[in-house]
């Protein structure tokens, strides 16, 4: 009986050290595999809005649509159209009928309407602001030629074979500054930097780099950390591979999340510009340098823009050129406090990709003549429209010897003040009219209507 109770004691103990034994391994593996996701960032984020970059692409999207107009008038032999004939055209465009109308009447300091003086028709002309805003865009155009033949160099050394086929080039010609014949006037001009070539597998046209020249192989975020450490004097050894972090507002920064981020920041990598086709990339270390050596050449890809923004469906076009991963926008959202992704100015077809640090309040940090060019554009769409009907009434009032009668001025702000009144009335009242709704999609896409199509409108007009 005695023997029985000792060996059922041994037992019981040793069950119970052996269960023991597996809760503590188990506990560990536990924490030791929290820990270890945690102090990764995660794979997937939730999109922090920020409101300064969405609200700078409302009035893009309001741009967009102007643009349009303005192509649509200027296209024209004598640079103005009827308005009827400007609601037909516009039909092309998307909108429904007299809806153009109204649209151009929400920017008198773009668009001026005038009866003909021979037709006794309205007709509708770019305005004096308009045109000199146009001389001037196309004046910074010209001007930025020399660095525009830079930045293209500089985008064809990012790609890992030097070239770039001509028709993704072409669709973001204007987030790189290159003017509409820039096959002609920045690659065919310098030959010495650039060959433009027949791919015969596709039979598509690229361009190549002639020589991949040392001195530009540097990124601008390398430039960045050079002037922060001379003017803050931080350890050279932190910011040796670190990229300013800038999270939007409302953006949770955990305390594993912080580890994660401090880690990423000192990971070496290869720069963008490097050649690595003679590494192993299969080891993991290897492949965390090239998911932030894929960071980095997304960095100098915005850093070469105009803007310092561009879309997402354009950086799709370089993705296999530059090794880029293929979920970019799941990618983008890992680093919020680098890029910011904006949906808003076009119903969310379009994914607008920001670089946060280049901008502040919704502002470009260091402008350049070309993008103050476009900004006087949103700047008089802007514009108040009472200030406009103001300036119309002070230009054509009449005056004796100079002499300002301002009781008359008076007056005829009262009245124009109670038609603007009568006009809002009339406008609310259209606004809650069910039919006046629009299937516009302010898309990419310009407007090409041929001057063809224009005459064969004509013709059956007359019919």
């Amino acid at each position: 009986m005695h023997f029985f109770v000792t060996y059922s004691t041994a037992i019981l103990k040793s069950k119970s050290t052996l269960f023991k034994n597996l809760y503590v391994s188990m506990v560990y593996k536990s924490f030791h595999r929290t820990m270890a996701q945690s102090t990764s960032i995660p794979k997937k984020q939730q999109r922090v809005r920020d409101h300064g970059f969405d609200n700078y692409m409302e009035v893009e999207k309001k741009m967009r649509k102007v643009l349009k107009f303005q192509d649509l008038i200027l296209s024209q032999p004598s640079s103005m159209l009827s308005v009827s004939r400007l609601d037909n055209l516009s039909r092309r465009l998307g909108l429904k009928q007299f809806e153009a109308g109204r649209f151009i009447l929400k920017f008198p300091h773009i668009f001026e309407i005038f009866e003909h003086p021979v037709q006794r028709i309205l007709y509708c002309r770019l305005s004096r602001k308009a045109h000199l805003q146009i001389e001037q865009e196309k004046t910074a155009l010209l001007a930025q030629i020399p660095d525009a033949v830079t930045r293209l160099r500089k985008l064809l050394m990012l790609s890992s074979t030097g070239r770039l086929r001509l028709e993704h080039v072409r669709i973001a010609r204007n987030e790189f500054g290159l003017p509409d014949d820039f096959e002609y006037s920045v690659i065919l001009k310098h030959p010495q930097f650039f060959r433009l070539f027949d791919a015969e597998e596709t039979r598509n046209k690229y361009i190549e780099v002639v020589e991949r020249d040392p001195n530009l192989a540097r990124c601008s975020i390398e430039r960045l950390r050079e002037k922060e450490y001379r003017e803050k004097g931080a350890d050279a050894e932190d910011i040796r591979f670190s990229f300013i972090v800038n999270f939007p507002p409302g953006f949770k920064i955990g305390k594993y999340y912080k580890i994660a981020v401090w880690k990423w920041q000192r990971l070496p990598y290869w720069s963008p510009y490097e050649d690595i086709s003679g590494y192993d990339l299969r080891s993991l270390e290897a492949q965390k340098r090239m998911e932030k050596r894929a960071v980095a050449t997304i960095h100098e890809l915005l850093s070469l823009t105009v803007e310092k923004k561009i879309t997402l469906e354009r950086i799709a076009h370089f993705r296999l050129a530059m090794n880029l991963p293929k979920k970019l926008k799941e990618f983008l959202l890992q680093h919020q406090g680098i890029f910011y992704i904006s949906t808003r100015g076009n119903q969310g077809k379009l994914h607008t990709v920001f670089l946060r640090e280049a901008y502040k309040k919704g502002e470009l940090i260091e402008p350049n003549d070309l993008y103050l060019a476009k900004r006087k554009l949103a700047e008089l769409i802007l514009l108040s429209p009472r200030k406009a009907k103001v300036d119309t009434a002070l230009v054509t009032y009449k005056r004796d010897d100079d002499d300002y009668n301002v009781n008359g001025v008076q007056g005829f702000l009262a009245q124009e003040n109670g038609r603007e009144d009568r006009e809002l009335e009339a406008d609310l009242e259209s606004d809650l009219d069910p039919d006046g709704g629009s299937d516009y999609s302010d898309q990419d896409d310009g407007c090409d209507i041929s001057k063809d199509s224009i005459h064969e409108e004509d013709s059956c007009l007359t019919d």
